[in-house]
Formats: C-alpha cells, sequence, structure tokens
C-alpha cells in the first residue's frame, strides 16, 4: 500500500501478530500536528511517549542552517496535538546567533524528559546542549551545553541499558564519518565515549541505531555514503564493536531509525534506494520504506510509506507501553503528520 502525505509523519503501528505472516498494513488514522507553524520549513523530527500523549520535536526556519532555525515541540494529548513551540534557540547573545540541529527526545522511566540537540554553523563545528524538563514537556530547563567531544545522541534515540548506563549513538563528520558511542550513568552529569569504531574502516557512516536481542547482543545501523546500511555488532554490552560491514538494505546516505521491538523482532524505516544522493541535488531521498526482521540480518520490506520523486527522511521511531510504535519523518520539509496503522496477515 502507498500513502502520499505531507510532511515529517508520526506513524502508529500495532504489531499483534507474528511479522512474518504479515502481508498488509492498515491506515487507521492520519493527521497533521499542526496546519500552520511560525516557520516555512521542518526537517529531522524526533519522538517520545509521555504519560497520557507523545511529544514530538523537530528543527524549523527559515532553511537548514540558517541563523534562525530552533527546535519545536508539539504533544498530542487527549486526542488533539498542541500548538508547535519553539523550546531551544542558537543565540548566544544578541549580535550572534546559531541554528539548532537534531533533536532527540528520551524519558527516563518514572524520570525527566530530555532534549537533546545541536548548536552550530555546520555538522563538522556544531556542539551538544541538552535541557530536561520534569513536566513531560510543560516547563524546560536552561540549556546545558555537555562537555567538549561530548555530543549527545546525534540522530537516533538513546537506550537505556539493564545497568542503568544510558547510551547514546552519536557520530562526526569533521574527519570523515566516524560512529562513537557517548555513555552516562547519572543523567548527563558525567559522561563516557566510546569510539570512533570505524576509524581503520573504508566505510563512511554516521547517525547509528541501536538494536538488542535476548541473548544479550547488540546491533547498530548506520546511514552510510556507501548506498547501503552498514551494520556493526557488540557481544560485551556496548564497550567493543566489530569491524562495520554492510547489510543487504539499499540506502542513498540518507538518515534511518530503527527499533527493537519488545517480541524481540526488529523494524527499520530507510529509504530503500542504492542511488547516489547528490545524483539528483539531494532530492533521491525515495521511498521510504518499512522492514522488519528477527535476526538482524535477514529483511522483510513490509510496507512503503512514500514512492514518488521528492524528499521523505528522517525517520525517528518508538514503542509505547501498550505496543504501539510511533515513528516520525520528513516530507519536503514542510509539516509534521500523524498516521495510525496495523500490521494484519
Amino acid at each position: 500500500m502507498n500513502l502520499k502525505i505531507v510532511s515529517a509523519i508520526v506513524l502508529i503501528v500495532y504489531i499483534s501478530i507474528p511479522p512474518a505472516t504479515c502481508q498488509k498494513v492498515k491506515i487507521l488514522e492520519e493527521e497533521f500536528i499542526f496546519n500552520e507553524a511560525p516557520f516555512p520549513s521542518c526537517h529531522a523530527s524526533t519522538i517520545a511517549e509521555i504519560p497520557g500523549g507523545i511529544i514530538a520535536a523537530w528543527f524549523g526556519g527559515l532553511h537548514e542552517k540558517n541563523p534562525d532555525v530552533e527546535i519545536y515541540i508539539s504533544k498530542k494529548q487527549n486526542g488533539k496535538w498542541s500548538e508547535p513551540q519553539s523550546v531551544a534557540n542558537g543565540i548566544q547573545h544578541k549580535n550572534l546567533r546559531y541554528p539548532c540541529w537534531n533533536p532527540v527526545l528520551f524519558r527516563y522511566p518514572n524520570g525527566p524528559l530530555m532534549l537533546f540537540y545541536k548548536v552550530g554553523k555546520n555538522p563538522r563545528e556544531w556542539w551538544g546542549e541538552v535541557k530536561t524538563s520534569f513536566d513531560n514537556g510543560a516547563t524546560w530547563s536552561d540549556a546545558k551545553r555537555l562537555p567538549e567531544e561530548i555530543l549527545g545522541p546525534i540522530k537516533n534515540k538513546p537506550v537505556l541499558l539493564k545497568d542503568g548506563r544510558l547510551i547514546c549513538p552519536s557520530s562526526t563528520e569533521h574527519d570523515g564519518w566516524k560512529v562513537h558511542f557517548e555513555i552516562t550513568s547519572d543523567t548527563t552529569k558525567s559522561w563516557e565515549k566510546i569510539g570512533p569504531i570505524n576509524g581503520a574502516s573504508k566505510l563512511q557512516i554516521i547517525q547509528p541505531s541501536i538494536l538488542e536481542y535476548a541473548d544479550g547482543r547488540m546491533q547498530i545501523l548506520c546511514r552510510s555514503q556507501d548506498r547501503y546500511v552498514v551494520e556493526s555488532w557488540s557481544n560485551d554490552n556496548g564497550n567493543t564493536w566489530s569491524e562495520p560491514t554492510k547489510t543487504t538494505l539499499p540506502n542513498p546516505g540518507s538518515g534511518i531509525d530503527a527499533l527493537t521491538l519488545r517480541n524481540g523482532f526488529q523494524v527499520i524505516i530507510y529509504n530503500h534506494n542504492s542511488e547516489d544522493l547528490n545524483k539528483k541535488g539531494g532530492t533521491n531521498r525515495s521511498p521510504l520504506n518499512l522492514a522488519i526482521s528477527q535476526d538482524g540480518k535477514n529483511w522483510k520490506m513490509i510496507h512503503t510509506f512514500e514512492n514518488t520523486e521528492g524528499e521523505y527522511s528522517y525517520p525517528a521511531i518508538i514503542q509505547d507501553q501498550e505496543g504501539n510504535i510511533h515513528a516520525t519523518y520528513t516530507y519536503h520539509r514542510e509539516k509534521i503528520k500523524y498516521v495510525k496503522l496495523r500490521l494484519e496477515e
């Protein structure tokens, strides 16, 4: 089934049967998060579950890299999305302002809601900042700049490990594309850095997503410059990682996100396209697809969200306490839309 929707999209997927038997996706509901906004362009959305609803964030402004770009949020509670609200900007003083980038939301179980984001001229010079909310996004702390060389989760959500450590998937672009991890055990007061894991690899990778397996292994799936999604594995709780290798999933060097479902299956939202991202001026981030796997090696595409020429990019994905999956993606950098769907035989 193909959808034609307009903008950074939120999806809800409810999986009630073994994914191997799923043959189609049934759309149950769809709506825009906003119809009007104080910005002409938006990108890089993220979502988190909060009590009684969902919160989404993205960056918006005149265009990416423009100094007016800020971080906006909206919450869906009681069946309605709130108006977009600016919660972070890159103002340094009255004569200097930088754009904001790539927000990432994460809520600790029974704890604070964290908003990570980047500030700076470009991805090679930006730095990490974080804000904290103790009332589910109604109010936020002042911005806290992260320590030198700590950027926070670069695009995709952190994972809270069983030992209480929060592992943030991160990467840098100032010296080639390189993936590393940043770990905090005390809600960002102190940090440990692991990597980069591909320092000697010929594969250029950024923006990892973390997957977990019942036997304790961890896997990352990464955006790459090599026309495929790239993977790496860890057998020691994320302390060391295998040599990155290409998966069977094509990708035009565009952002992805992935998620471990509570039933043990893995899902990924990605552009199933192996063309060079720059071939059409960066506009060939299409189609946008959902694939599922049990072992992280053998993937089955189960849905196509978009398949017309254009940009459908930077997806994000979570699973809520009821088993629903929520995701977001950019469509033409214009709006954010909510979609509810279900997998069926």
